[in-house]
């Protein structure tokens, strides 16, 4: 029998949840701007002392964004970003707290995510990181010397500002290595002028300045990262809202009919994917993460290649009343174009959230839905797509 979903897509709903995101994220931005800019400093400190990052959770939303904000700082997407260490810990590999005695040194960041279901675990886990001397960050309350509550009751749009925030600790974490000599315990190293390329290779010009002028410049990169995600996050809603309800209709028609939903995509959008799976099955929607099993990826990309990944996959579990759902901020990835080709020969509906101009597959038609989030900027388009899914999955029911 078909689920009767209330309000299910019409503007008005739209409306509503694109407001609440739009209200949310200018409060919470607004009030810890300062905070995150001297927590950047002192991320900086850490990691310039040869410590890393580790990240934990145990719920399946928690989970997706401790292995996404340790894909950011390993495999920095913007030019002239170093890599730097991280690790993401989920309940896969036992306690939190025992593997995070196991790793964390005292110049470690340790961070926490998870609500309140895994609350006493996240709160052990903590207390062991501060035990060892390792700076300590959470996103509800835990015992962290850092703690981010987002203002809202809603689990979607919590998540969605902490995404936010954990990506503007990623990028502006490497402006204080531009200040060697602002980093305690590190001596400035001055090197010749970069010039025109510094923006290219800015560890070629480190120099020493005061703190708090740089705080402050800081702080106004945070409001104005703030501002972009939110305006962005608008475009996405806004511009997709027909594809968004048509895709959702789509959707609750599969489910009903006994399907189920196939997730994918690379790198912070094979996150994503987690992050798509464990809210359909909150919803009590079935649906599998094929960027789940590292034993199938890697046997797949080594005995095939790397572009199958996914289509293989699509083929094992694909049927006539399932659909697929793929994660790109290019367009253009090979491995997601051949997955939503062979979900098109197997009969199940496709979505895909792109960035840019959609590349590939918005100019080709690849997907039956398509969701365009027009930026060139990699961290605003994986957090604006992330406002589309989660409006997805309210929409569908």
């Amino acid at each position: 029998m078909s689920r009767v979903v209330p309000l299910a897509a019409g503007p008005g709903r739209l409306a509503d949840l694109l407001a609440a995101r739009s209200e949310a994220n200018a409060r919470f931005f607004a009030a810890e701007a300062e905070r995150l800019a001297r927590l950047c400093h002192l991320m900086a400190e850490r990691f310039a002392r040869d410590g890393q990052l580790i990240a934990f959770g145990r719920s399946p939303a928690a989970r997706s964004d401790a292995r996404h904000v340790a894909v950011e700082f390993v495999h920095p997407v913007i030019v002239g970003k170093r890599a730097l260490p991280a690790v993401g810990l989920a309940g896969e590999g036992g306690p939190l707290a025992a593997q995070v005695e196991l790793l964390a040194r005292p110049d470690d960041i340790a961070m926490a995510f998870g609500a309140d279901e895994d609350g006493g675990e996240r709160a052990e886990a903590i207390a062991v990181a501060r035990r060892r001397g390792c700076l300590t960050i959470a996103f509800a309350t835990a015992g962290a010397e850092w703690e981010f509550l987002p203002p809202v009751g809603d689990a979607d749009i919590a998540q969605e500002l902490v995404e936010t925030l954990y990506h503007v600790l990623w990028e502006l974490v490497h402006v204080f290595f531009e200040h060697r000599g602002l980093l305690r315990g590190r001596t400035e190293r001055r090197v010749h002028d970069a010039g025109a390329s510094s923006f290219l290779y800015p560890f070629l010009d480190e120099r020493e300045d005061q703190l708090e002028p740089v705080l402050q410049d800081v702080r106004r990169s945070v409001l104005a990262k703030a501002a972009e995600i939110e305006e962005l996050r608008a475009q996405t809603l806004t511009d997709n809202a027909e594809v968004l309800r048509a895709a959702a209709d789509a959707l609750r028609a599969g489910f009903d009919r006994g399907g189920k939903l196939l997730a994918l995509g690379n790198g912070g959008s094979a996150t994503d994917a987690m992050d798509v799976v464990a809210d359909f099955h909150r919803a009590g929607r079935p649906a599998i993460d094929l960027t789940e099993d590292p034993a199938i990826l890697t046997a797949i990309a080594n005995d095939i290649g790397i572009d199958a990944i996914f289509s293989r996959q699509v083929i094992a579990h694909g049927g006539p009343a399932d659909a697929l759902i793929a994660l790109s901020t290019s367009g253009n990835s090979a491995n997601v174009i051949a997955a939503l080709a062979e979900a098109r020969r197997r009969g199940l509906v496709t979505v895909a959230m792109v960035g840019y101009d959609g590349g590939r597959v918005a100019a080709e038609g690849l997907a039956d839905h398509v969701v365009v989030t027009r930026s060139e900027h990699i961290p605003r388009i994986q957090e604006a797509q992330a406002g589309a899914y989660h409006t997805l999955r309210a929409l569908v029911g």
